[in-house]
């Protein structure tokens, strides 16, 4: 099972850098850092384990998003969650994309991207990166790197997004 494990991870990871080797677009322009926030509203949908796919204790879901504010877009994407027995301790993992409009300090600019989560929840205490995926703009957004914050007061969803785009 180990070396099936390991074989997945070599394969995977050559996938990764096959796909880096590759000649990325060529930009223009000096990246122009700005930073926006704004609500949001998540929905999560669990999804039903498959047969004979990961462990039954890693749980799936599908989440879809709306942003507003200077981001107007819609997200869909994948969350793979872990819980412990520890009560306020777990883990989660998720890509989204980002489809619609930033404002921006030059203008809207429209196009998608793509966003990575890497979450703790370490008795209580969270920790949380999301990130652009490097080089996942689109359209006008080709360029786009930064990370996301997420806030959640009274059960409210918002975003405090520091980004460059060139």
């Amino acid at each position: 099972m180990r070396r099936l494990i390991a074989s997945a991870c070599i394969v995977a990871f050559g996938l990764l850098a096959a796909a880096a080797a590759q000649t990325p677009p060529t930009q223009k322009g000096t990246p122009v850092p700005a930073h926006i926030t704004g609500p949001f509203e998540v929905k999560l949908t669990p999804q039903p384990q498959q047969e004979n796919v990961g462990d039954p204790t890693v749980g799936r879901m599908s989440l879809d998003k709306t942003f507003h504010g200077d981001l107007e877009a819609t997200s869909k994407g994948q969350m793979l969650t872990a819980a412990t027995d520890v009560k306020g301790s777990a883990g989660y993992v998720a890509i989204e994309r980002v489809t619609g409009t930033l404002r921006t300090p030059s203008g809207p600019r429209t196009g998608t991207f793509a966003l990575q989560h890497i979450g703790t929840l370490t008795r209580g205490v969270p920790e949380l990166s999301v990130t652009v995926v490097p080089d996942s703009g689109t359209g006008q957004l080709v360029g786009l790197a930064g990370k996301m914050n997420i806030i959640i007061t009274d059960g409210k969803h918002s975003y405090d997004f520091e980004y460059t785009l060139p």
